[in-house]
């Protein structure tokens, strides 16, 4: 009954304390305790002051070491720099040594004479003075003004290809697709070793012809593909005409076996185009590779186009010779033929002659 009566009964919950009375309750009574101690505002917040210039000293290190190095990495990148662009200067005055020296040794070779050279010398100087003269006036301002614009247009973004580039664009895909129309008309062409053959057969010369032009069919084919896709990398090009110009002389000075060539090319190439991005090069960068990549496949299918034209054009011939050879043979077997054929006859009828007795002189007017 006990036990009934307690499960008979209501649920009436338990109260606790909320923890901010528990800590009013504590505070009361152990005020006293050693467990709390009174708080030293100023002593927390003169620790937290020193945190704080700990913390800005040594964000300054920080800063200073990221500055020092992004220095040394610009020095380190421009003495590269200089001594890839010294190399060429270097090779480009003994180039221009090298053909000064021949020009005088052809002067001299040829007995042209001490006062046509001394005319040349005073003419040079001349245009040293009016070359001097035209960079003091005309090419250091346009530099200077140049300097300045790309100064202001820094942080100015590049939204859009200007008319003319996408006239030049237009103008180049134009004559991509006439020259490999050309192309493709070049290779359908019959060659004239094989025109101008004479075959006794006609069949065989023309089924030579059918296998030439489904031969050169499947070339044409695939070089129409390179030339697609020679265009449709084109237009991914992030640089216009010139730049894309400026972009390859760049690339061309830096030897391809140098050590950190790509990331000097990239360096340089954004000093010369400081708006564009890096990004926007590497991409730039990516498409070149491909639109290379496929000219060269292009020029592998010509070179074997021609290779393999030329073995057939070989073969055509000694097939076609061989077919001609075969022809006289069998004539000649034909005319020695109709000749034995006519000196059997001959003689059956001397023959039947000698058997009627007719004399021998008259074997003639038989």
């Amino acid at each position: 009954m006990e036990n009934v009566d307690k499960r008979d009964r209501p649920f009436t919950p338990i109260q606790k304390n909320s923890s901010s009375d528990n800590l009013v309750f504590r505070m009361k009574n152990e005020m006293r305790s050693i467990k709390y101690k009174p708080v030293d505002y100023q002593q927390l917040h003169a620790l937290t002051e020193a945190k704080k210039l700990a913390a800005a000293s040594t964000e300054l290190k920080i800063r200073k070491a990221a500055q020092t190095s992004k220095i040394s990495k610009e020095q380190m990148l421009v003495r590269q720099h200089r001594q890839v662009w010294w190399q060429e200067h270097q090779r480009l005055a003994e180039v221009r040594c090298k053909m000064e020296s021949e020009i005088k040794s052809f002067l001299n070779e040829e007995n042209i004479g001490d006062e046509c050279l001394s005319e040349l010398i005073q003419f040079e100087q001349e245009l040293s003075e009016q070359w001097c003269l035209y960079v003091k006036n005309v090419i250091n301002p346009v530099q200077q003004l140049r300097a300045d614009l790309k100064y202001r247009q820094h942080d100015i973004t590049q939204c859009s290809r200007s008319p003319t580039e996408l006239n030049s664009v237009k103008v180049l895909e134009e004559v991509l697709g006439h020259y490999s129309e050309e192309r493709s008309n070049l290779l359908s062409v019959l060659p004239m070793e094989l025109e101008t053959l004479a075959c006794p057969y006609p069949d065989l010369k023309s089924s030579i012809f059918n296998e030439f032009y489904n031969f050169t069919e499947k070339y044409q084919k695939k070089l129409q593909d390179f030339d697609l896709q020679l265009e449709d990398i084109y237009r991914n090009f992030l640089l216009s005409e010139e730049d894309h110009w400026i972009y390859q002389a760049v690339l061309g000075q830096y030897p391809g076996d140098l050590c950190g060539r790509r990331t000097l090319c990239l360096d340089m190439l954004q000093r010369y185009f400081p708006h564009k991005s890096r990004h926007a090069l590497v991409e730039h960068e990516k498409y070149c590779d491909q639109y290379h990549f496929a000219r060269e496949q292009r020029r592998i299918l010509i070179s074997n186009w021609n290779k393999n034209r030329r073995d057939f054009i070989q073969k055509a011939v000694l097939t076609l010779a061989e077919a001609c050879a075969a022809h006289e043979t069998e004539s000649a077997l034909a005319k020695d033929r109709k000749q034995q054929q006519e000196l059997c006859a001959d003689l059956k009828a001397k023959v039947r002659c000698f058997a009627e007795g007719i004399p021998v002189f008259a074997w003639v007017f038989i």
